[in-house]
Protein backbone atom coordinates (compact mmCIF):
# COMPACT_ATOMS: atom_id res chain seq x y z
CA UNK A 1 0.00 0.00 0.00
CA UNK A 2 1.73 3.34 -0.83
CA UNK A 3 1.69 6.17 1.42
CA UNK A 4 -0.90 8.24 -0.23
CA UNK A 5 -3.59 5.22 -0.16
CA UNK A 6 -2.33 4.66 3.84
CA UNK A 7 -2.97 8.60 4.46
CA UNK A 8 -6.54 8.21 2.64
CA UNK A 9 -7.52 5.21 4.57
CA UNK A 10 -6.46 6.91 7.91
CA UNK A 11 -8.39 10.05 6.87
CA UNK A 12 -11.62 8.27 6.18
CA UNK A 13 -11.01 5.37 9.60
CA UNK A 14 -11.05 9.34 11.51
CA UNK A 15 -14.18 10.09 9.46
CA UNK A 16 -15.87 6.52 10.87
CA UNK A 17 -14.42 6.91 13.81
CA UNK A 18 -16.40 10.49 14.26
CA UNK A 19 -19.09 9.55 12.48
CA UNK A 20 -20.19 5.67 12.08
CA UNK A 21 -22.01 4.23 14.83
CA UNK A 22 -20.13 0.53 14.72
CA UNK A 23 -19.67 1.15 18.70
CA UNK A 24 -23.49 2.03 19.03
CA UNK A 25 -25.29 0.23 21.42
CA UNK A 26 -28.94 0.62 19.89
CA UNK A 27 -29.21 -0.20 16.28
CA UNK A 28 -30.11 2.57 13.63
CA UNK A 29 -33.53 2.44 11.97
CA UNK A 30 -33.41 0.14 9.94
CA UNK A 31 -32.72 1.28 6.09
CA UNK A 32 -31.66 4.53 6.90
CA UNK A 33 -27.96 5.82 5.83
CA UNK A 34 -25.58 8.01 7.48
CA UNK A 35 -25.75 11.55 5.92
CA UNK A 36 -23.00 13.25 8.28
CA UNK A 37 -20.48 10.65 7.35
CA UNK A 38 -20.91 10.48 3.70
CA UNK A 39 -20.30 14.29 4.13
CA UNK A 40 -17.44 14.26 5.90
CA UNK A 41 -16.33 11.19 3.15
CA UNK A 42 -17.29 13.82 0.27
CA UNK A 43 -14.81 16.32 1.94
CA UNK A 44 -12.23 14.09 1.69
CA UNK A 45 -12.56 13.31 -1.64
CA UNK A 46 -13.40 9.90 -1.76
CA UNK A 47 -17.16 9.35 -3.08
CA UNK A 48 -15.77 9.26 -6.47
CA UNK A 49 -12.09 7.86 -5.32
CA UNK A 50 -11.99 5.16 -8.83
CA UNK A 51 -13.13 8.09 -11.34
CA UNK A 52 -10.36 9.34 -12.85
CA UNK A 53 -9.53 13.57 -12.98
CA UNK A 54 -10.90 14.56 -16.12
CA UNK A 55 -13.97 12.51 -15.62
CA UNK A 56 -14.22 14.98 -12.64
CA UNK A 57 -13.38 12.50 -10.09
CA UNK A 58 -10.65 11.77 -7.42
CA UNK A 59 -8.15 9.61 -9.94
CA UNK A 60 -7.82 6.66 -7.66
CA UNK A 61 -8.43 3.16 -8.95
CA UNK A 62 -9.78 0.59 -7.66
CA UNK A 63 -7.27 -0.71 -5.74
CA UNK A 64 -7.72 2.89 -3.63
CA UNK A 65 -11.35 2.56 -3.75
CA UNK A 66 -11.28 -1.34 -2.17
CA UNK A 67 -8.77 0.12 0.68
CA UNK A 68 -11.48 2.76 1.23
CA UNK A 69 -14.38 -0.12 1.25
CA UNK A 70 -12.45 -2.35 3.79
CA UNK A 71 -12.10 0.44 6.45
CA UNK A 72 -15.75 1.06 5.67
CA UNK A 73 -16.73 -2.55 5.89
CA UNK A 74 -14.50 -2.56 9.53
CA UNK A 75 -16.87 0.05 10.56
CA UNK A 76 -20.07 -0.55 9.33
CA UNK A 77 -20.71 2.48 7.68
CA UNK A 78 -24.27 3.00 6.20
CA UNK A 79 -22.88 4.84 2.98
CA UNK A 80 -23.37 3.99 -0.31
CA UNK A 81 -20.12 4.47 -1.70
CA UNK A 82 -19.20 1.18 -3.39
CA UNK A 83 -22.42 1.92 -5.08
CA UNK A 84 -21.37 5.59 -6.38
CA UNK A 85 -17.61 5.32 -6.61
CA UNK A 86 -16.86 1.86 -8.07
CA UNK A 87 -19.79 1.36 -10.05
CA UNK A 88 -22.22 4.58 -11.59
CA UNK A 89 -19.20 7.02 -11.30
CA UNK A 90 -17.92 3.96 -13.91
CA UNK A 91 -20.36 3.92 -15.69
CA UNK A 92 -21.06 7.46 -15.98
CA UNK A 93 -17.12 7.84 -17.04
CA UNK A 94 -17.42 5.39 -19.55
CA UNK A 95 -19.76 7.59 -21.54
CA UNK A 96 -18.09 10.95 -20.69
CA UNK A 97 -21.45 11.69 -19.14
CA UNK A 98 -21.20 14.86 -16.56
CA UNK A 99 -21.00 13.33 -12.68
CA UNK A 100 -23.92 14.44 -10.87
CA UNK A 101 -23.16 15.57 -7.10
CA UNK A 102 -24.60 13.45 -4.10
CA UNK A 103 -24.89 9.66 -3.49
CA UNK A 104 -25.47 7.66 -6.49
CA UNK A 105 -26.47 3.80 -7.00
CA UNK A 106 -26.06 1.23 -10.16
CA UNK A 107 -27.79 -1.16 -11.24
CA UNK A 108 -27.88 -3.87 -14.58
CA UNK A 109 -31.40 -3.34 -15.90
CA UNK A 110 -33.14 -6.62 -16.17
CA UNK A 111 -35.54 -8.34 -18.17
CA UNK A 112 -38.46 -5.80 -16.90
CA UNK A 113 -37.22 -2.81 -17.96
CA UNK A 114 -38.72 -1.58 -21.26
CA UNK A 115 -36.88 1.98 -23.16
CA UNK A 116 -38.62 3.14 -25.63
CA UNK A 117 -37.83 5.74 -28.80
CA UNK A 118 -37.33 8.96 -29.33
CA UNK A 119 -34.73 11.81 -30.25
CA UNK A 120 -36.18 14.55 -27.26
CA UNK A 121 -38.15 12.12 -24.80
CA UNK A 122 -37.96 8.61 -24.08
CA UNK A 123 -40.28 6.46 -22.75
CA UNK A 124 -39.08 4.02 -19.91
CA UNK A 125 -41.12 1.76 -17.76
CA UNK A 126 -40.57 -1.56 -15.81
CA UNK A 127 -39.29 -2.67 -12.21
CA UNK A 128 -35.72 -3.49 -10.88
CA UNK A 129 -35.31 -5.69 -7.94
CA UNK A 130 -33.41 -5.39 -4.84
CA UNK A 131 -30.94 -1.95 -6.05
CA UNK A 132 -28.58 -1.17 -3.01
CA UNK A 133 -29.59 2.23 -0.99
CA UNK A 134 -32.36 3.59 -3.72
CA UNK A 135 -33.94 5.72 -1.24
CA UNK A 136 -31.11 7.04 -0.38
CA UNK A 137 -29.67 8.10 -3.73
CA UNK A 138 -30.50 11.08 -5.73
CA UNK A 139 -29.75 9.55 -9.41
CA UNK A 140 -30.10 5.22 -10.08
CA UNK A 141 -27.88 4.55 -12.97
CA UNK A 142 -29.34 1.73 -14.79
CA UNK A 143 -26.42 0.10 -17.64
CA UNK A 144 -28.69 -1.84 -20.28
CA UNK A 145 -26.67 -3.64 -22.94
CA UNK A 146 -24.85 -0.87 -24.92
CA UNK A 147 -26.73 2.34 -23.13
CA UNK A 148 -26.71 3.69 -19.57
CA UNK A 149 -29.85 5.42 -18.26
CA UNK A 150 -29.59 7.73 -15.94
CA UNK A 151 -32.71 8.43 -13.65
CA UNK A 152 -33.46 11.30 -11.23
CA UNK A 153 -35.15 11.40 -8.14
CA UNK A 154 -38.51 11.99 -9.76
CA UNK A 155 -38.43 9.15 -12.13
CA UNK A 156 -38.55 6.57 -10.36
CA UNK A 157 -40.43 5.24 -7.05
CA UNK A 158 -39.21 3.05 -4.31
CA UNK A 159 -40.58 0.38 -2.84
CA UNK A 160 -38.83 -0.22 0.26
CA UNK A 161 -36.64 -3.08 1.17
CA UNK A 162 -33.39 -4.34 3.68
CA UNK A 163 -30.80 -6.92 3.81
CA UNK A 164 -30.25 -9.06 6.86
CA UNK A 165 -27.96 -6.10 7.94
CA UNK A 166 -31.06 -3.43 7.78
CA UNK A 167 -29.65 -2.09 4.82
CA UNK A 168 -31.41 -1.05 1.77
CA UNK A 169 -32.75 -3.32 -1.04
CA UNK A 170 -34.91 -1.44 -2.66
CA UNK A 171 -37.55 -2.67 -5.80
CA UNK A 172 -36.82 0.70 -8.25
CA UNK A 173 -40.38 1.35 -10.07
CA UNK A 174 -40.22 3.62 -13.06
CA UNK A 175 -42.59 4.83 -15.32
CA UNK A 176 -41.51 8.05 -16.69
CA UNK A 177 -40.69 9.73 -19.75
CA UNK A 178 -37.12 11.05 -19.43
CA UNK A 179 -34.92 13.98 -21.68
CA UNK A 180 -32.99 11.49 -24.31
CA UNK A 181 -30.40 12.92 -23.17
CA UNK A 182 -29.99 11.09 -19.79
CA UNK A 183 -29.17 8.05 -22.14
CA UNK A 184 -25.96 7.28 -23.10
CA UNK A 185 -24.12 4.83 -25.81
CA UNK A 186 -20.83 3.30 -24.61
CA UNK A 187 -18.02 3.47 -27.23
CA UNK A 188 -17.45 0.53 -29.05
CA UNK A 189 -13.80 0.09 -27.64
CA UNK A 190 -15.52 0.41 -23.97
CA UNK A 191 -14.65 -2.55 -21.05
CA UNK A 192 -18.06 -1.60 -19.71
CA UNK A 193 -20.26 -4.89 -19.86
CA UNK A 194 -23.01 -6.25 -17.46
CA UNK A 195 -20.04 -9.35 -16.62
CA UNK A 196 -17.54 -6.78 -15.26
CA UNK A 197 -20.14 -4.39 -13.52
CA UNK A 198 -20.98 -8.28 -11.53
CA UNK A 199 -17.18 -8.45 -11.19
CA UNK A 200 -17.03 -4.68 -9.40
CA UNK A 201 -20.24 -4.98 -7.49
CA UNK A 202 -18.49 -8.95 -6.16
CA UNK A 203 -15.37 -7.13 -5.38
CA UNK A 204 -17.11 -4.40 -3.85
CA UNK A 205 -18.66 -6.96 -1.57
CA UNK A 206 -15.89 -9.02 -0.83
CA UNK A 207 -13.89 -6.24 0.10
CA UNK A 208 -16.57 -4.81 2.59
CA UNK A 209 -16.36 -8.26 4.26
CA UNK A 210 -13.00 -7.99 4.40
CA UNK A 211 -13.21 -4.79 6.60
CA UNK A 212 -16.20 -7.02 9.01
CA UNK A 213 -14.06 -9.72 9.35
CA UNK A 214 -11.48 -7.87 11.30
CA UNK A 215 -14.11 -5.65 13.43
CA UNK A 216 -15.00 -9.04 14.55
CA UNK A 217 -11.69 -10.21 15.12
CA UNK A 218 -11.22 -6.80 17.23
CA UNK A 219 -14.15 -6.89 19.20
CA UNK A 220 -13.23 -10.76 20.19
CA UNK A 221 -10.04 -10.16 21.18
CA UNK A 222 -10.89 -7.37 23.05
CA UNK A 223 -14.08 -9.11 24.95
CA UNK A 224 -11.55 -12.85 25.31
CA UNK A 225 -9.12 -10.15 27.27
CA UNK A 226 -11.71 -8.61 29.32
CA UNK A 227 -14.29 -11.43 30.08
CA UNK A 228 -13.31 -13.25 32.59
CA UNK A 229 -13.79 -17.42 34.02
CA UNK A 230 -12.34 -19.26 36.59
CA UNK A 231 -10.33 -16.29 37.77
CA UNK A 232 -8.61 -15.78 34.81
CA UNK A 233 -9.13 -14.15 30.85
CA UNK A 234 -10.69 -16.50 28.57
CA UNK A 235 -8.13 -15.25 26.59
CA UNK A 236 -5.63 -17.50 28.58
CA UNK A 237 -7.69 -20.94 27.48
CA UNK A 238 -6.54 -22.92 24.31
CA UNK A 239 -9.95 -23.35 22.70
CA UNK A 240 -10.28 -19.33 22.84
CA UNK A 241 -6.60 -18.83 21.55
CA UNK A 242 -7.29 -21.58 18.73
CA UNK A 243 -10.72 -19.64 17.86
CA UNK A 244 -8.60 -16.22 17.82
CA UNK A 245 -5.95 -17.36 15.34
CA UNK A 246 -7.85 -19.05 12.83
CA UNK A 247 -9.96 -15.89 12.96
CA UNK A 248 -7.10 -13.90 12.27
CA UNK A 249 -5.79 -16.23 9.43
CA UNK A 250 -9.08 -16.20 7.41
CA UNK A 251 -9.19 -12.38 7.97
CA UNK A 252 -5.34 -11.85 6.60
CA UNK A 253 -6.39 -14.08 4.01
CA UNK A 254 -9.44 -12.39 2.70
CA UNK A 255 -7.72 -9.03 2.79
CA UNK A 256 -4.76 -10.51 0.65
CA UNK A 257 -7.36 -11.77 -1.98
CA UNK A 258 -9.51 -8.47 -2.42
CA UNK A 259 -6.20 -6.73 -2.54
CA UNK A 260 -4.53 -9.08 -5.19
CA UNK A 261 -7.80 -9.05 -7.17
CA UNK A 262 -8.03 -5.38 -7.29
CA UNK A 263 -4.69 -4.59 -8.59
CA UNK A 264 -5.29 -7.10 -11.23
CA UNK A 265 -8.54 -5.52 -12.58
CA UNK A 266 -6.27 -2.17 -12.37
CA UNK A 267 -3.79 -3.93 -14.45
CA UNK A 268 -6.36 -5.28 -16.69
CA UNK A 269 -5.92 -9.12 -15.80
CA UNK A 270 -8.17 -12.16 -15.31
CA UNK A 271 -11.27 -11.60 -13.55
CA UNK A 272 -10.72 -14.95 -11.91
CA UNK A 273 -9.35 -13.26 -8.91
CA UNK A 274 -12.52 -11.65 -8.32
CA UNK A 275 -13.54 -14.83 -7.68
CA UNK A 276 -11.81 -16.23 -5.82
CA UNK A 277 -11.78 -13.38 -3.58
CA UNK A 278 -15.52 -13.65 -3.34
CA UNK A 279 -14.58 -17.59 -2.64
CA UNK A 280 -12.13 -16.34 -0.24
CA UNK A 281 -14.17 -14.23 2.19
CA UNK A 282 -17.58 -15.98 1.56
CA UNK A 283 -15.24 -18.33 3.69
CA UNK A 284 -14.64 -16.49 5.71
CA UNK A 285 -17.43 -14.70 6.65
CA UNK A 286 -19.15 -17.83 7.98
CA UNK A 287 -16.25 -18.85 10.19
CA UNK A 288 -15.14 -15.73 11.25
CA UNK A 289 -18.96 -14.87 12.27
CA UNK A 290 -19.28 -18.48 13.96
CA UNK A 291 -16.50 -17.63 15.68
CA UNK A 292 -16.75 -14.56 16.67
CA UNK A 293 -20.04 -15.58 18.46
CA UNK A 294 -18.69 -18.46 20.30
CA UNK A 295 -16.27 -16.25 21.95
CA UNK A 296 -18.87 -13.85 22.96
CA UNK A 297 -21.70 -16.24 24.14
CA UNK A 298 -25.25 -14.79 24.09
CA UNK A 299 -24.02 -11.42 24.45
CA UNK A 300 -23.25 -10.85 21.03
CA UNK A 301 -26.65 -11.69 19.53
CA UNK A 302 -27.99 -8.96 21.32
CA UNK A 303 -29.21 -5.22 20.87
CA UNK A 304 -26.65 -4.09 23.44
CA UNK A 305 -23.37 -5.17 21.38
CA UNK A 306 -22.15 -4.18 18.24
CA UNK A 307 -20.68 -7.70 17.14
CA UNK A 308 -24.62 -8.11 15.31
CA UNK A 309 -23.26 -5.14 13.17
CA UNK A 310 -20.21 -6.65 11.50
CA UNK A 311 -21.89 -10.35 11.98
CA UNK A 312 -24.84 -9.49 10.20
CA UNK A 313 -23.41 -7.66 7.13
CA UNK A 314 -21.06 -10.79 7.35
CA UNK A 315 -23.92 -12.76 6.66
CA UNK A 316 -25.44 -10.76 4.40
CA UNK A 317 -23.02 -9.79 1.71
CA UNK A 318 -21.65 -13.45 1.79
CA UNK A 319 -24.67 -14.10 -0.41
CA UNK A 320 -25.00 -10.81 -2.57
CA UNK A 321 -23.78 -10.85 -5.86
CA UNK A 322 -23.01 -14.81 -5.45
CA UNK A 323 -22.00 -16.86 -2.85
CA UNK A 324 -18.83 -19.04 -2.56
CA UNK A 325 -20.86 -21.80 -3.88
CA UNK A 326 -21.98 -20.04 -6.72
CA UNK A 327 -18.27 -18.34 -7.72
CA UNK A 328 -16.67 -21.59 -7.14
CA UNK A 329 -18.96 -23.68 -9.51
CA UNK A 330 -17.92 -20.52 -12.03
CA UNK A 331 -13.95 -20.48 -11.20
CA UNK A 332 -14.28 -24.33 -11.46
CA UNK A 333 -15.74 -24.01 -14.88
CA UNK A 334 -13.36 -21.58 -16.05
CA UNK A 335 -10.26 -23.93 -15.20
CA UNK A 336 -12.18 -26.49 -17.06
CA UNK A 337 -12.28 -24.79 -20.02
CA UNK A 338 -9.27 -23.47 -19.77
CA UNK A 339 -7.51 -26.72 -20.51
CA UNK A 340 -3.87 -27.27 -19.38
CA UNK A 341 -2.65 -24.98 -21.76
CA UNK A 342 -4.29 -22.20 -20.27
CA UNK A 343 -4.20 -22.99 -17.01
CA UNK A 344 -1.57 -21.80 -15.70
CA UNK A 345 -2.28 -18.08 -17.47
CA UNK A 346 -5.58 -18.61 -15.36
CA UNK A 347 -4.10 -19.13 -12.07
CA UNK A 348 -0.91 -16.73 -12.22
CA UNK A 349 -2.21 -14.40 -14.76
CA UNK A 350 1.20 -14.99 -16.44
CA UNK A 351 0.94 -15.38 -20.08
Amino acid sequence: MSDIIEELVAAVGDACTKYSDADAVSAAPAGSWNSRLWTALDQIGVTMVAVAEENGGAGGDVSTAVAVLEVLGQFSARVPLAETALLAGWLLAGTDAVLPTGPMTACLAGPDLRIGAGSESVAVSGTIARVPWARCAGHVVVLDGRRVLVLRRGDFAVSEGINLAGEPRDDVLITATVPAAQIHDLPPESEISAQNFRNRSALARAALTSGAARRALELSITYAGQREQFGRPIAKFQAIQQHLASMAAETLLSKVAVEAAALIIDAGGDAAAVAAAKIVTGQAAGLVSALAHQIHGALGYTEEHSLRLSTTRLWAWRDEIGNEEQWSGELGQRALSAGTAGLWQLVTGIR
